[in-house]
């Protein structure tokens, strides 16, 4: 799954220091007709990405609770790069590349199950084949129940969003039938945890937008988990606020999608 301008090259930093969402996304997205960078050099893993995109946040999660040291370069969905379509035929984010260009690997899932292959020491994805299963199944539940409806919500036309609204929350609950621990994966936060989250951060935006609220009431397990998935280290490192997605929301909403927005500020 997924989602010239600047021509310097990616600030590198660790995540073993904690950065802040600025230190860790304040480069600007590169357009068509920006250079392409050198590749990243032996040994070193560089992350393409766009700052509003939940799939690559997934993998910004991953890379976060690993430990993992990495660059990041951020790309125009609009105006993409001519030598970003010569990396990944897809033209969307995420896509991780190490080691020069010799192994480049895209689609959001597919980059995380990569992260744990090449990086084992802290393995986020189960290695139960019957449990790698069952958070596979909520994943696809979670893409035909949920994810069309809320792209619906969030672009569509305002008389279709009342009822948009009702189906993502019936949507909603199957993923709270399918939450029987703290986390879905368990006591401890994991993979499935990791690859739901960037949805549930932008839940808020959609209360004034579509009139979608999740409440304690309804869904209480889901409300009781994004509580605990928002005080994790991880999550703060790789989140925005409401108001700033909010606002990214509406400029894709009037067709422009500020992929840029406040780093004016």
């Amino acid at each position: 799954m997924h989602c010239s301008a600047v021509s310097k090259l990616p600030v590198r930093f660790c995540l073993r220091s904690q950065p802040t969402v600025k230190d860790m996304l304040s480069e600007k997205a590169m357009k068509t007709g920006s250079a392409c960078p050198p590749p990243p050099g032996p040994g070193k893993l560089r992350l393409y990405s766009m700052r509003f995109c939940p799939y690559a946040q997934r993998t910004r999660l991953f890379l976060a609770a690993k430990g993992i040291e990495y660059e990041t370069i951020n790309i125009h969905l609009r105006e993409k790069p001519e030598w970003f379509l010569e990396k990944t035929p897809m033209g969307q984010v995420p896509v991780l590349e190490k080691d020069g260009d010799i192994a480049i690997v895209y689609e959001s899932l597919v980059c995380n199950e990569y992260l744990d292959g090449i990086y084992p020491d802290k393995c986020i994805t189960p290695r139960d084949p019957l449990e790698k299963a069952r958070q596979s199944m909520v994943l696809a539940l979670w893409g035909a129940k949920v994810i069309p409806v809320y792209y619906k919500l969030v672009i569509g036309k305002d008389d279709e969003r009342p009822a948009m609204a009702r189906q993502f929350v019936d949507g909603l609950e199957y993923i709270e039938s399918a939450l029987t621990q703290p986390f879905f994966s368990g006591d401890d936060v994991g993979a499935l945890d990791y690859n739901l989250w960037p949805w549930f951060e932008r839940v808020p935006m959609l209360k004034a937008r579509a009139g979608v609220q999740m409440s304690a009431e309804k869904l209480p397990k889901l409300t009781a988990w994004m509580e605990r998935m928002s005080d994790l280290p991880e999550v703060k490192a790789c989140s925005f606020s409401p108001e700033i997605h909010d606002r990214y929301g509406k400029t894709l909403l009037a067709g422009r999608s500020e992929y840029d927005l406040g780093l004016e500020e």
